[in-house]
């Protein structure tokens, strides 16, 4: 990138050569992405394969530093990336939105580079010693969502690089430009060919997950498209770790102080327009508390600014493509002939954009309700009434999905019993969705398998190796 030229500059090509990519909010084209094939992919792979003996000898210790200068450079230029993904992605600048992303961005990248993973002494006796040593796999395939394009990217790529992998990078169709943008940053300071990116279309990514020389695949994103990455990595046996959907239940126990949970609760439920895997997606909560935690959840839905993401009063935005703002509008029409209670919002808001829903609360409904039993990823959120804490308990479990789930109480040690019992890989207590780079995360059953962050995310991209002696 030459002085002077923005990093949207440096990334896009020309209308000729690429694919529109248009803001989420106006549908206005922000620039034009390349257009990769499978054969582009196959070069990116070699030249992945050949990058990786020389990145891996560098040794832990220059990975850190080059990757600590990765995430001052993303501090640097902080506002740009940000508003870049205000755009495309549609989430507003400020909250926990576009600026936090970013933030994430470089916290992650310097958390894969500080994090120490030493040799694992797991037995020793008299003369004997048996250690756990972790090696690089090779060559990682990343391929990343588009509610949460850069972050997420960064969960997959900075510790990669860090354990000595070279990686190939695959975007979500809808946020290219995102995930570009933040290669450029990272590839000012790598070594070529350590780390590519590559932008193209779901058979770009079929032959990506199926390819003999992809070592590990890394995968954000629905539970259908897991099964499928399943079944093309079966042949080269590449090691898998895939965040998957989640249907994440909430439980409201007897007696809780509404006022004390309200915005914590709004936001577990409404962070990213509710475009979060992890998010809460269905609310159990108890008669006593059940007529105030939804009058105060709708009064929150009707007084949160919406709008354009550039927008500095804007804190919601709108649905990021045309698929998900169907799938939401249709789960609250259905809730709605189903006799449900729509307390706040239930409607588009055309008068902000085409793809704007506004922030809906939808009461007196029950289980077995499309809006209930289906991962919304919108905002739109059920609040179902139950009496009995083992029944709510029961409920939240009925699910073929188990990323997350939260229990919200004014009795930290009741909340905390109720969470050993729900199926997650992350239960939170009076919060939902926070999450620490050095805090494991992943899900379990159809949510996926393996984890991320801190020593463990390092391990997920390494191979043990034990050495006795």
């Amino acid at each position: 990138m030459t002085a002077g030229t923005s990093i949207l500059e440096a990334i896009t090509v020309s209308e000729t050569e690429g694919r529109a990519i248009p803001d989420a909010a106006t549908r206005e084209t922000i620039g034009y992405a390349p257009v990769h094939t499978a054969a582009d992919l196959e070069g990116m792979i070699t030249r992945a394969r050949q990058a990786q003996p020389a990145w891996n000898a560098l040794g832990h210790d220059e990975r850190s530093r080059l990757l600590n200068a990765i995430a001052d450079d993303i501090e640097a230029n902080a506002e740009e990336l940000a508003e870049l993904l205000s755009r495309e992605q549609g989430k507003p600048l400020g909250g926990l939105n576009a600026r936090f992303e970013v933030g994430a961005c470089s916290v992650w990248t310097r958390s894969a580079a500080n994090t120490p993973l030493e040799p694992e002494v797991v037995f020793e006796d008299g003369g004997s010693r048996a250690e756990v040593h972790y090696d690089a796999l090779g060559v990682v395939a990343a391929i990343g969502p588009w509610n949460w394009p850069m972050m997420i990217t960064v969960w997959q790529i900075a510790p990669s690089l860090r354990m000595g992998n070279t990686v190939v990078v695959k975007p979500s169709e809808y946020t290219p430009l995102s995930v570009l943008a933040l290669v450029n940053i990272y590839n000012r300071h790598l070594p070529e060919d350590v780390l590519s990116v590559i932008s193209g279309d779901g058979e770009v990514g079929a032959a990506m997950t199926a390819h003999p020389d992809i070592d590990k695949i890394m995968f954000t994103g629905s539970t259908e498209t897991g099964r499928k990455i399943v079944e093309s990595s079966s042949n080269n046996l590449a090691r898998l770790t895939l965040e998957l959907g989640g249907n994440d239940p909430g439980i409201v126990l007897p007696g809780t102080t509404v006022s004390a949970i309200a915005e914590n609760l709004f936001w577990g439920c409404f962070i990213n327009t509710g475009q979060t895997c992890a998010s809460l997606k269905r609310l159990y909560v108890h008669d006593s508390v059940y007529d105030e935690v939804v009058e105060t959840l709708a009064q929150l839905a009707k007084t949160m600014p919406m709008g354009r993401g550039l927008d500095d009063a804007s804190v919601l935005g709108p649905l990021q493509n045309e698929v998900q703002f169907d799938i939401v509008s249709s789960l609250v029409d259905d809730a709605r002939a189903r006799g449900a209670r729509i307390v706040a919002g239930g409607a588009p808001a055309p008068e902000l954009g085409p793809l704007f829903y506004q922030a809906t609360i939808v009461a007196d409904i029950e289980d077995g309700a499309e809006l209930v039993d289906r991962e919304q990823f919108g905002p739109a959120i059920p609040v179902i009434r139950y009496s009995d804490v083992d029944d709510a308990v029961r409920r939240a479990n009925d699910s073929d999905q188990g990323l997350g789930a939260s229990v919200w109480s004014d009795d930290v040690d009741a909340a905390v019993e109720v969470a050993k019992r729900l199926q997650a890989g992350s239960v939170w207590i009076n919060q939902h969705g926070g999450l620490n780079p050095m805090v494991p995360f992943g899900g379990i059953k159809a949510s996926g398998y393996g984890q991320e962050f801190g020593v463990a995310g390092l391990k997920s991209v390494a191979a043990p190796k034990v050495i006795s002696r």
